[in-house]
């Protein structure tokens, strides 16, 4: 059952001073046009003026069967009937005949006027449009974007695109061209839309929508969109119409004894080109060679079967109020009806007798809404915040959903703990039934709603039944009629919608009603939803609003947004988490909130769920404002009664530093003696302890668990140990004792932090040096983050995170080494815990030892960071390349210089080099170096580099010990590998022979 509520949306209506009965009316554009019941004279009067006054009167070519307006391009298009012939007619610049004796153009489509009447002066006058078609017209409509037409025929629909030709540099004239023919086979459409490409149309119990979307070029596009000839189609519908005839299957109209009636069904998406009915295009357009690529797209397809229910007979069931609905948003700036623009939702109408039904038809194609209406439905209007719908005596305001889905598509932090809207799936309530006598037709423009009644309904009906088969009886406006015998009456009425902003407020005054007897009542919040999505939908559009309106917009909405909040506050059903969104939505502080749900709370009974989960994740924030001191201390009894397991992390949160310390100790004393302790309890009752200056009680807690189960307590709380993300991380005040007392324990918690993603890497920087900042240490990498760094190149398994370790690590290094100062702060972790611990940092190679021994005369400070450096390049997995840039400040004048040099060009593959530079350098690390680097595929660098290399060296330095020791040991690597010959070879030709000559004899045996 549909709520019904009696709201005022209405503000105020006033009768049109028509002179004759209006048989037709169609609004658009700030202006109403009014038909007279004899068909041929057509009233325009001013909707933006007090009393509606009269614009303009003018009469068409024939008798006007249904009549629509388009906003775009200001333009009157009618199916006109004279002598027995239907045509179809568009008036453009009618609004000229507001001046008397005005001239009129007549023209054919296509035809500009190009005469005399165009010399000189451009001429100011109205035009009428003869637009020729194949069949005769059944309906048609325009496009609000573009200003299109579509024309309903028997077998096709007719596309027209609006377009402005310019006739000279002073005059330009509206024309239209026909681009495309959508032939149907034995479907005849008894009313049609069209906007932005999409394409409805409807019979008795059916309703299609298609969409034209461009496509890519192939031959199975061709072939499926391939037009048939008019003549093949006559034949093939009118063989179908046989076989149906053999099989005892006759088309309806050929059978009066009995009727056979189709089932309910439903088709979305893709399942909908399903549906049976084919459309082919034809392009008939000047751009048909640029434009040829389109195809259709199927959307969605309806068909209902008639039945008896609520009054409602079979003859009496039959679809009316097909509507396009686009819905733009604030971020659209081409959302003017002049401009192109894409909508951001696209909404199908269409109803029977007692239902109505809206769909999305963007993204998801799916059923937002269904209207159930308490009596027989004779037309309805959709607008993007309300449907109006016309009984026999009642004007009804309905509230749709658009906006909720808009706001989803709009905004992707709709429906999580950021942000919330009410949601689509919501039952739609009546705001107002408005009584009224004998309504005919009913049409919307802006915030006007018109009105056509007369008394003798129920006559009229009965005579426009029969007529139903013949004409379109779907369109927006009632078809013509008799004028009313002189003993009935007649009124036309224009009735202005209250604003916005004045609706609200009534509707929220109305909800105070169900809150003040009922607070969680359902009632309350389905008010309180349909006035939150009344401001979404005025927000959403706000081209025609000034700044102070969009103010006071904003401002109604974050009231909106906080009495919901209100609402779910006080649930404990699945929904309060619906609190949390919309308090945030609201603008409200936390304080704020407190305040609110404290004066509740003595009303109803304790608090309620949505708001502890409101205050909850609220204080886990690290953006959440500090609370004073009163607050605070509130919030700590709140939850000792309401979750207190959560205490411990309440106390760690930043925004509660201004707690009472010993009100906070009391609270959580309560909770270890009534549960188990648990490590965080712990750590937060010596948290606390530091702030008072207790340390007793700070060792007793710290002692009741060991280090490492005290990292997991870390992991389970990180405020114990820092406040704030991103930039602005700041140490707690334990962080600053254990930095003092136990940094092992401190780099441990951060590294288990880190690696169970409750930190980043940037941030643990900040937090480390924020607690260095004040210390000895003056350089920006102090040695409790290298610590840092080091214990996570341990721990970590993330390539991304050693590789930026790796290069941090040896920067530090490289820069220590380089400038040889140190503030005496010792390391965690030695040069050979690391190596022992950390895989990769490798064993020293034998030949750096040589090149750099322990007895080196540098500090014991320096040595450790050249160990670490020097083992980082000896292990697998520092890429060399990466940190080349860094080697340019550290000379390789001494050993310390020369191994990481060496090292670096070792590891890049420069042995030759390599073994020129120790030669050169350091020649007793020769031999240890070649054991080590030449081997398997280097191997013959000991006869082809080092061998001449040697010798060279001999022959200019003399008989030195320690290049003759190295000759022998390559004489006995090469006299393993070589054979005699190419031992022989080898030798140099100036030797001594009895030198070389042990060695060939062994190459020999």
């Amino acid at each position: 059952m549909v709520h019904v509520y009696n709201c005022h949306p209405f503000a105020s209506q006033h009768i049109v001073a028509a002179e004759q009965e209006p048989g037709l009316v169609c609004c658009g554009g700030g202006a109403l046009f009014v038909v007279s019941a004899g068909g041929c004279k057509i009233e325009a009067y001013n909707l933006q003026q007090e009393g509606c006054p009269l614009i303009c009167r003018f009469s068409s070519m024939g008798s006007v069967l249904s009549i629509r307006h388009s906003a775009v391009g200001d333009y009157l298009v009618t199916i006109e009937e004279k002598n027995k012939a239907t045509y179809l007619r568009a008036y453009t610049n009618w609004r000229y005949q507001a001046a008397e004796k005005t001239r009129v153009g007549v023209r054919l489509l296509g035809h500009l006027l190009r005469g005399s009447s165009f010399r000189g002066t451009p001429k100011e006058q109205m035009e009428i449009i003869e637009i020729p078609l194949f069949e005769p017209p059944l309906c048609m409509a325009c496009c609000s974007l573009t200003g299109d037409l579509l024309v309903g025929c028997a077998k096709s629909l007719v596309i027209f695109s609006l377009k402005r030709q310019t006739l000279n540099e002073q005059l330009s004239v509206l024309d239209f061209e026909r681009v495309l023919i959508l032939h149907i086979q034995g479907w005849s459409p008894s009313q049609v839309a069209l906007c932005a490409g999409y394409v409805a149309l409807q019979t008795e119990l059916e309703v299609l929508v298609v969409k034209l979307i461009p496509c890519q070029k192939s031959s199975q596009a061709a072939e499926e969109h391939a037009l048939l000839p008019e003549d093949i189609m006559t034949e093939t519908s009118l063989d179908e119409d046989t076989e149906m005839t053999k099989d005892g299957f006759s088309p309806l109209h050929e059978q009066e004894d009995f009727f056979v009636f189709p089932k309910h069904q439903e088709m979305l998406g893709n399942d909908a080109q399903e549906c049976g009915i084919s459309l082919v295009l034809e392009w008939t357009g000047m751009e048909a060679e640029s434009r040829r690529d389109m195809s259709v797209v199927y959307v969605l397809f309806r068909r209902f079967a008639p039945d008896f229910f609520q009054g409602c007979s079979v003859e009496e069931t039959h679809l009316h109020s097909l509507q396009l609905h686009p819905m733009f948003t604030g971020k659209q700036e081409e959302a003017s009806i002049s401009k192109r623009g894409e909508p951001t939702c696209m909404f199908v109408f269409f109803s029977l007798p007692n239902t109505g039904y809206l769909y999305s038809l963007k993204n998801t194609v799916e059923m937002v809404s269904t209207y159930q209406y308490p009596e027989k439905a004779h037309q309805a209007v959709l607008s993007d915040q309300f449907l109006y719908v016309i009984t026999r005596n009642a004007l009804q305001c309905f509230t749709v959903r658009c906006s909720a889905v808009a706001a989803r598509v709009d905004d992707p932090y709709i429906d999580t703990t950021m942000k919330a809207c009410p949601p689509i799936t919501m039952e739609v309530c009546a705001l107002r039934i408005q009584l009224f006598i004998g309504l005919k037709v009913v049409c919307q423009d802006g915030n006007h709603i018109i009105l056509l009644t007369a008394a003798d309904v129920d006559s009229k009906e009965e005579t426009e039944r029969p007529a139903r088969k013949n004409t379109s009886r779907k369109t927006s406006v009632c078809k013509t009629t008799e004028p009313a015998d002189s003993g009935h009456g007649w009124n036309l009425y224009v009735i202005s919608s209250v604003s916005t902003l004045q609706l609200y407020r009534e509707i929220m005054e109305y909800s105070k009603r169900y809150e003040q007897s009922s607070p969680l009542s359902q009632s309350c919040i389905h008010l309180l939803s349909e006035g939150h999505l009344l401001l979404r939908t005025a927000l959403l559009n706000l081209q025609d609003c000034d700044s102070a309106e969009k103010a006071q917009l904003q401002e109604a909405f974050q009231e909106s947004c906080a009495h919901l909040g209100d609402c779910f506050s006080r649930f404990d059903k699945k929904d309060c988490h619906l609190a949390l969104p919309y308090y945030k939505m609201s603008g409200l502080t936390v304080t704020d909130v407190i305040k609110r749900n404290m004066s509740m709370s003595s009303v109803s009974n304790g608090y309620g769920k949505g708001f502890i989960f409101f205050l909850k994740h609220s204080i886990y924030e690290e953006t959440m404002e500090e609370l004073s001191k009163d607050m605070a201390d509130k919030v700590l009894d709140i939850f000792s009664v309401a979750e207190s397991a959560q205490l411990p992390h309440v106390v760690s949160s930043p925004s509660m530093v201004n707690a009472d310390p010993d009100s906070a100790m009391t609270h959580l004393k309560q909770l270890e003696i009534s549960g188990t302790p648990s490590i965080t309890l712990s750590l937060c009752t010596a948290s606390l302890a530091l702030r008072k200056g207790d340390l007793q009680i700070y060792r007793q807690q710290m002692d009741c668990h060991a280090e490492m189960l005290q990292v997991y307590g870390f992991i389970e709380e990180p405020k114990l140990l820092l406040h704030g993300r991103g930039k602005a991380v700041l140490p707690t005040i334990l962080a600053q004792h254990l930095r003092d007392t136990q940094e092992g324990l401190l780099v441990a918690a951060v590294v288990a932090l880190h690696e169970n993603s409750k930190i980043r890497l940037e941030e643990a920087d900040l937090l480390f040096q924020e607690l260095c900042k004040d210390g000895v240490e003056a350089e920006s990498s102090p040695q409790l983050l290298v610590d840092f760094w080091e214990a996570l190149l341990v721990a970590s398994s993330h390539e991304s995170i050693i590789q930026e370790l790796l290069f941090r690590l040896t920067s530090v290094y490289i820069d220590r080494i380089t400038r040889r100062d140190r503030s005496g702060v010792k390391a965690l972790k030695t040069a050979e815990d690391l190596m022992n611990s950390c895989s990769h940092y490798g064993m020293l190679y034998p030949w750096v030892s040589i090149l750099t021994p322990v007895q080196f005369n540098i500090t014991h400070d320096h040595q450790e960071d050249l160990h670490k450096l020097q083992s980082l390049l000896c292990g697998p997995t520092l890429e060399v390349s990466s940190i080349l840039p860094l080697l340019e400040q550290l000379s390789d004048s001494d050993g310390t210089g020369l191994s990481v040099h060496m090292l670096c060009a070792t590891k890049l593959g420069q042995h030759e080099r390599s073994i020129v530079r120790l030669l050169d350098r350091c020649p007793q690390a020769i031999i240890s170096y070649a054991n080590h680097e030449l081997q398997n595929e280097k191997l013959p660098l000991w006869w082809q580099k080092l061998f001449p290399e040697v010798c060279d060296r001999i022959r200019k330095i003399g008989n030195d010990t320690v290049l003759l020791s190295a000759l022998k040991e390559t004489l006995v690597v090469a006299s393993k590998e070589l054979n005699p010959l190419e031992f022989l070879d080898l030798l140099p030709d100036d030797g001594t022979a009895h030198f070389f000559l042990p060695h060939l004899l062994e190459c020999s045996q």
